[in-house]
């Protein structure tokens, strides 16, 4: 996980929760401290690793360096090879690492496996909506040529695979995107279960960071990447800057309807 300073301290204790719960519960959690923190927030991770001594690893970084390095600073203070990713706000199912586990355990080709997500906004009973991403390896390399074809928070990958493709870049978004896409066309295989396997917490911010100039522009600048790279062709190139350009000149409200109808169920 990578905690900064703007995460709600209820938020971060349902995330640390749900990991707790787990059916298989993991044997180390690291947290990375993305620059300074609130009082509350520096509170909750007293009390966790207070009360699981031998379990949490709370990495400092003294200055906010973004979600991307903090993740690859993470990532090298992990003990094991198998890492499952989370964000501070999410909530994971209880059986997701039992599952991703045995994927890796029946394909031991396998360097990323994640699972689909339900999204909600304040009740995680209340689900809005479903995002859903291919599931065999092969759909999943094409649909990463213009679309993030994994849910972030979700993935389990292999942290020597990882750093070996120069872990995440310096970007202030799309991280995962451009990482997993240079993964996938360095040969890594990858799989999502087909199962609902973490909620995700959504909202009217997140509506609006997505129709931002630098998301916009960091979108089409990793598909521009791609294809310099010759995994993405030119006519992806092009769909990519019409759709996300079509989407930041749009109203949120027409925005929003347009994910809903088109890119969730």
């Amino acid at each position: 996980m990578s905690l900064y300073i703007k995460e709600k301290p209820e938020f971060l204790k349902q995330s640390i929760d749900s990991m707790l719960n787990q059916t298989v519960m993991p044997d180390e959690i690291v947290i990375v401290k993305d620059g300074p923190l609130t009082d509350k927030l520096n509170q909750v991770l007293e009390d966790y690793n207070r009360n699981y001594p031998e379990l949490f690893n709370i990495v400092v970084s003294e200055k906010n360096i973004g979600l991307g390095l903090a993740l690859n600073l993470g990532l090298y203070n992990c003990k094991n090879e198998l890492v499952a990713r989370m964000d501070t706000d999410d909530i994971s199912i209880a059986e997701r690492c039992e599952k991703q586990l045995n994927a890796f355990e029946e394909n031991k080709e396998l360097v990323i496996v994640g699972t689909m997500i339900d999204e909600f906004y304040n009740d995680p009973t209340e689900i809005k909506s479903s995002r859903i991403v291919p599931t065999a390896h092969h759909e999943i390399y094409e649909f990463a040529k213009r679309r993030s074809p994994f849910n972030h928070p979700t993935v389990m990958y292999k942290k020597s695979k990882v750093l070996e493709c120069g872990g995440y870049s310096d970007l202030k978004r799309n991280q995962d995107v451009d990482l997993f896409g240079r993964m996938l066309f360095n040969g890594f295989k990858a799989s999502n279960l087909n199962e609902v396997l973490l909620k995700f917490r959504s909202n009217d911010a997140l509506s609006k960071r997505r129709r931002s100039w630098e998301n916009t522009k960091s979108y089409i600048g990793t598909i521009h990447k791609f294809r310099k790279m010759g995994y993405s062709n030119f006519s992806d190139y092009v769909v990519v800057a019409i759709a996300q350009l079509a989407m930041f000149v749009c109203p949120i409200t027409i925005q929003t309807w347009l994910y809903k109808q088109y890119l969730r169920s």
